[in-house]
């Protein structure tokens, strides 16, 4: 079981880090504004609860890439990655860029999602450049994805974390006015975070079509670079099902903002922290994850089950392990995480309590990321985006919104409905990977 446990972390450490510092980016702009006023904070959260069902939509397509193409390389075919990658970014280019065209038209709808109005003075012209933001990213994602399905992440990580000290002085620089550049606040860490994903997105175009190491993949480019409609339905196949996987995920966070914003901006602001930072340790979880989902997809092209089962069951164990290391963080650093962000008391006191919560539902979150990523890898999407529905739609915001609005728990109540979906979630996707591997493995 260690040899498994290593060779996933060898895999996954590389992708984990690029993970966090996606996620990094968004809290950058979150940390920043927060020191402004807390009403700044607000926004950012409202905008981030928002944008972020159409944003893991966009990401969850990119996520058809890593299987698909380390499956290929299981097969032996090393013309196959390439091709995958290329009509993959066609097919997620397209949709992102759709979305940011509807959130660009749509801006006024912060006016009527029932948030304080100096919330939704603040959010329109923050959410406009975050959602032309989703393009670069989405497209950096997708190569990466190329590049973790190759078992080469190291250098997409090194781009992620070259991000960090740019978007800091592009946020710098616009929201605070400095460099000759104007005080635009909440809007100018949204062009600083722009302008980043684009830097990103160039640098890993470069790698991929003109760095030495992916050569091998691209020996016959010009015939690889092209539409094919049996690729596109294999990305679409699995694309699709993940999308909206990791979009009813995403949607039932952001829907707890929102109802969070019912609430007033001071609870709305306690719940953005708590959950940046249960999202900080979920993007390990989430490169777990992936290594675990890649190496299933290589041991599925090869047709093995049994390496397959052994895998993801030390996965996730891995998993559980690493949830149990997060309660204990968020339990003993309840009243000094959110420090990070803002020190007025009411906020301080409704993260603390919330950051309890949060460290109840670490060990489900963790195994639930595993269980769906293990799933695609063995390319079974479609049942899965069913229980993902079930768990959080049916279970965790219903139970949620009774328990903050019915039972007057207040956002307290809404963080109880999701302890209930992501255990739902966890339950029934890491033994439905069990039960199908172990029945093929017979």
């Amino acid at each position: 079981m260690w040899n498994e446990v290593r060779q996933t972390l060898r895999l996954g450490w590389p992708i984990i880090l690029g993970n966090l510092t996606q996620m990094l980016l968004g809290i950058i702009d979150t940390a920043m504004v927060g020191a402004i006023h807390s009403s700044q904070l607000a926004a950012a959260s409202f905008v981030n609860n928002l944008i972020t069902i159409p944003f893991i939509l966009g990401i969850g397509l990119t996520m058809a890439i890593s299987p698909l193409v380390a499956n290929a390389m299981g097969e032996g075919d090393r013309d196959k990655p390439l091709r995958i990658m290329y009509n993959g970014l066609w097919i997620v280019g397209v949709v992102s860029l759709l979305m940011a065209i509807a959130i660009h038209l749509g801006s006024g709808i912060a006016y009527h999602m029932g948030q304080d109005l100096i919330v939704a003075e603040l959010s329109t012209n923050y959410l406009i450049w975050m959602g032309w933001g989703m393009v670069p990213m989405v497209l950096f994602i997708g190569m990466k994805q190329f590049a973790d399905g190759l078992g080469k992440p190291q250098a997409p990580m090194y781009i992620a974390l070259a991000s960090l000290p740019l978007n800091v002085i592009l946020n710098y620089m616009f929201i605070f006015g400095k460099w000759g550049a104007p005080r635009l606040e909440l809007e100018g860490a949204g062009i600083g975070t722009v302008l980043t994903r684009v830097v990103i997105m160039i640098a890993m175009a470069l790698l991929i079509f003109r760095g030495r190491g992916f050569a091998p993949y691209r020996e016959h480019l010009r015939e690889q670079l092209r539409l094919r409609a049996g690729r596109l339905r294999d990305v679409i196949r699995i694309g699709i099902p993940s999308a909206l996987q990791y979009g009813m995920e995403a949607g039932s966070f952001s829907v707890s903002g929102i109802m969070a914003g019912w609430l007033g901006y001071i609870q709305q602001a306690a719940h953005q922290i708590a959950l940046g930072l249960a999202s900080v340790t979920f993007m390990v979880s989430l490169g777990i994850s992936v290594a675990g989902s890649i190496r299933v997809a290589f041991a599925h092209g090869k047709r093995d089950w049994a390496v397959a089962h052994h895998i993801g069951k030390t996965t996730l164990f891995m998993a559980a392990a690493y949830g149990v290391f997060c309660a204990l963080l968020f339990i003993l650093g309840r009243h000094h995480l959110p420090l990070l962000f803002n020190d007025e008391a009411k906020v301080l006191a409704y993260s603390a309590t919330l950051l309890l919560l949060a460290a109840v539902f670490q060990i489900s979150d963790s195994v639930q990321a595993v269980g769906v990523g293990l799933l695609r890898g063995i390319q079974d999407v479609r049942v899965p985006t069913f229980l993902v529905g079930l768990a959080y739609w049916a279970i965790g915001i219903p139970i949620g919104y009774w328990l903050a609005f019915g039972a007057g728990l207040e956002v307290a109540g809404i963080w109880v409905g999701f302890v209930a979906g992501l255990s739902a979630s966890a339950l029934l996707l890491s033994l439905r990977f069990m039960k199908l591997t172990r029945v093929q493995e017979k």
